[in-house]
C-alpha cells in the first residue's frame, strides 16, 4: 500500500526527476511561463510556490537553499568574463547566475502581500505525438 507517499514518479529515476524539475523551475523563473504536460505542471506548481516563499524571506539561508534546490553551479569566471560582467554585459555561458537574482529581486517583492497561490495552470490542446494533455504554467501578474 502507498499510504502517505506523495511522490509522483512520472516513470523516471529520482535523479532524473530532480534535474528535470530544477531545469523546469529555472525556465519558469526566467521566462515567467512554460508549456508542459499537466502531470508535470501539477508537481512543478508545488516547487514553484516554495521558491517564491523562499524569495519572500530573502535571507542568506534562503538564497543558499534556493541555489541548492535549483542546482545552480557558480563556475569561476575567466578574467575576460569577469570584466564583461562588471561592465553590465550578460555572461552568456552561465545564465544560472541571473536566475537567483530574478527570483529574489523581482518575484519575492512582487508577491510580498500574497499568502500563497503564486502560479496558475491553464490547460491547452492535446499533444500531437502521444495525445498527452498539455498546459501552460505561469506566475500570476500580481
Amino acid at each position: 500500500m502507498r499510504h502517505g507517499k506523495n511522490t509522483i514518479k512520472l516513470n523516471r529515476t529520482s535523479a532524473h526527476r530532480r534535474c528535470m524539475f530544477a531545469n523546469m523551475l529555472k525556465s519558469l523563473i526566467v521566462h515567467g511561463r512554460i508549456e508542459t504536460t499537466v502531470a508535470k505542471a501539477k508537481i512543478l506548481k508545488r516547487y514553484a510556490d516554495q521558491m517564491v516563499t523562499l524569495a519572500k524571506k530573502n535571507t542568506l539561508t534562503t538564497r543558499r537553499r534556493a541555489v541548492a534546490d535549483l542546482m545552480i553551479s557558480f563556475n569561476p569566471l575567466t578574467p575576460k568574463e569577469a570584466r564583461a560582467a562588471k561592465n553590465g554585459n550578460a555572461v552568456a555561458h552561465n545564465e544560472d547566475r541571473g536566475v537567483i537574482n530574478k527570483l529574489f529581486d523581482e518575484l519575492g517583492p512582487r508577491f510580498a502581500s500574497r499568502n500563497g497561490g503564486y502560479t496558475r495552470i491553464i490547460r491547452s490542446a492535446h499533444r500531437v505525438g502521444d495525445n498527452a494533455q498539455t498546459c501552460v504554467i505561469e506566475y500570476l501578474a500580481e
